[in-house]
């Protein structure tokens, strides 16, 4: 997801009273129906695995995006798709409808004050940690983690751990490959430590050299269930991906996090996101920013 970082649900215009929205015709002549019974089907099985939270109003997206996937499977209903995605014992059918249901929405420096506060605690807050270790949860197609990587670098030793949802962007985030037009934003400087230029058939491409590349590790963690156990980190980004879930969940997942985190570790989420109303035991630095305890005696980053 995540998505920088996370899924954005495509907006709709749907009435949640219709009780069968149109997913468009399979052929010339032929429409697929998503009844209001087979929406619930989907919305409820989205909510149990991913957490996403699929209220009424939502049956014109999720008719559209599922029905592209059934007419190139060759279901003629959503009962036979949903069957079909129980009966996957591989797992991959699941993980494709998810990926049907979102999109993300990602670039480099997207919220580019996260940037810029990562850069100053690591010369300043974490001057004394010999690696830093961070979290980029949500990564989408991989262009936070590398971001945080050129941020960190070369500061001291760092390690960046970069997960998401979905199989697809972490291919495309492992290849590390992106349009030119993607680094608008990054300081030329950085495109010269950092990047290669692509020549011959890759012209107009960036790859993210290896150096930088080897330092980050891209794993699919799904943020609803138990996390892997780790060494605690110091800064932890889950951005733009918790205005999707319900507040129960939101409390799940922002717990979990919080327990990730180093004393005096951050984390960040997205700047249209908030933890009100969350209950957790992070300290409020500055929008979308919050902080894993405050030491003792306060510290110049504090706003």
């Amino acid at each position: 997801m995540d998505r920088e970082t996370g899924p954005v649900m495509l907006s709709d215009k749907a009435s949640g009273d219709k009780a069968a929205v149109s997913a468009g015709p399979i052929s010339s002549s032929t429409e697929i129906k998503l009844t209001a019974a087979e929406f619930r089907q989907i919305s409820d099985l989205a909510y149990q695995r991913f957490g996403l939270d699929l209220k009424r109003g939502k049956e014109a997206l999720v008719a559209a995006r599922l029905g592209k996937k059934l007419r190139k499977l060759g279901f003629q209903t959503f009962a036979e798709y949903h069957r079909h995605v129980l009966a996957d014992a591989t797992g991959e059918a699941l993980i494709e409808l998810i990926d049907a249901l979102t999109t993300n929405h990602t670039s480099f420096l997207r919220e580019r004050a996260h940037f810029e506060f990562l850069g100053r605690a690591v010369n300043e807050e974490f001057r004394e940690v010999s690696t830093l270790r961070v979290w980029s949860a949500a990564c989408s197609s991989g262009e936070e983690p590398y971001a945080n990587a050129m941020a960190s670098s070369p500061a001291r030793q760092f390690r960046i751990v970069a997960t998401d949802i979905s199989t697809r962007v972490l291919s495309t985030a492992e290849r590390g490959v992106y349009p030119v037009s993607r680094f608008d934003e990054v300081p030329e400087d950085w495109r010269r430590a950092y990047l290669l230029r692509g020549r011959g058939e890759s012209n107009g491409f960036y790859k993210v050299k290896p150096q930088l590349a080897q330092q980050v590790e891209f794993a699919r963690l799904n943020l609803i269930e138990p996390f892997p156990q780790r060494a605690p980190f110091h800064v932890i980004f889950c951005r733009n991906v918790m205005m999707y879930f319900d507040k129960p969940t939101q409390q799940n997942i922002v717990q979990h996090l919080a327990g990730c985190l180093e004393r005096g570790g951050y984390l960040f989420v997205g700047h249209s996101e908030s933890l009100t109303g969350v209950e957790h035991a992070l300290h409020y630095v500055c929008p979308a920013t919050y902080r894993n305890q405050k030491p003792e005696g306060g510290s110049r980053l504090w706003r």
